[in-house]
């Protein structure tokens, strides 16, 4: 017995040092321990609710971001296709035509033939200004014209008139300003067949203004070019 009781005695602090005897826990501390595991899960959870809050957000604001930029791209192409088609009516495409010698009293129809022996002494854009067919173009457009001594320049002018037809009609000069690099045309063309540009004016205009011209630069017909207005 007295053996037992001794083994009992070194045994008990062994144990406890070791860890396999957990001394008792009170309640109040058993309570207490419930109440912060309890804030720890609250707290855990309401961490990952926020974030999944975050990331949706931050999901959704670049893809409604692009869906706007998209929309204002397409508006603004919308915008720029129906100026183009608004206008493209109203330009025509021009050519100062020398004819071969001896062909000075050439018909109309020899003329818009443009055979072989034909030279193209420049080419250019203008607009039709108004419904009897005047049309604006640049003097260096028609510079051999307005120069012509021997009468054999003759001035072409390919246009397309209100119900999509495109037709070409030889142009007389009407008058020209070297200076301001200006000219008046008339083509045969009168009335509904033909679209007048619109037009503004300069005072209308601001730095940053965006452009569009439309021409027919080498040949190349209704080419569109966009920029903008500086000073």
């Amino acid at each position: 017995m007295a053996a037992l009781s001794l083994l009992l005695s070194i045994s008990t602090p062994i144990a406890a040092i070791a860890g396999d005897v957990t001394p008792p826990i009170s309640k109040e501390a058993r309570v207490s321990e419930e109440r912060r595991v309890s804030r720890r899960r609250t707290l855990c959870f309401g961490t990952c609710v926020l974030s999944s809050v975050l990331v949706s957000l931050s999901a959704g604001r670049p893809r409604e971001a692009l869906a706007v930029a998209l929309d204002e791209f397409d508006q603004e192409e919308d915008r720029v296709v129906n100026i183009f088609q608004a206008s493209s009516q109203s330009v025509v495409f021009i050519k100062d035509i020398e004819l071969p010698k001896g062909s000075s009293n050439a018909s109309n129809d020899n003329v818009l033939g443009e055979d072989d022996n034909t030279v193209v002494e420049g080419t250019g854009s203008g607009f039709i200004w108004d419904k009897y067919g005047h049309i604006v173009t640049n003097y260096h457009v028609i510079a051999k014209l307005a120069s012509d001594q021997y009468g054999r320049q003759r001035c072409k002018v390919y246009l397309v008139d209100t119900r999509g037809n495109s037709i070409s009609r030889e142009a007389k000069l009407v008058g020209f300003d070297a200076a301001f690099d200006l000219a008046v045309l008339k083509v045969d063309v009168e009335g509904p067949e033909l679209k007048p540009i619109v037009l503004g004016t300069s005072h209308d205009l601001r730095v940053g203004q965006s452009c569009f011209a439309i021409g027919n630069p080498y040949g190349y017909a209704n080419t569109l070019t966009t920029g903008v207005k500086y000073g």
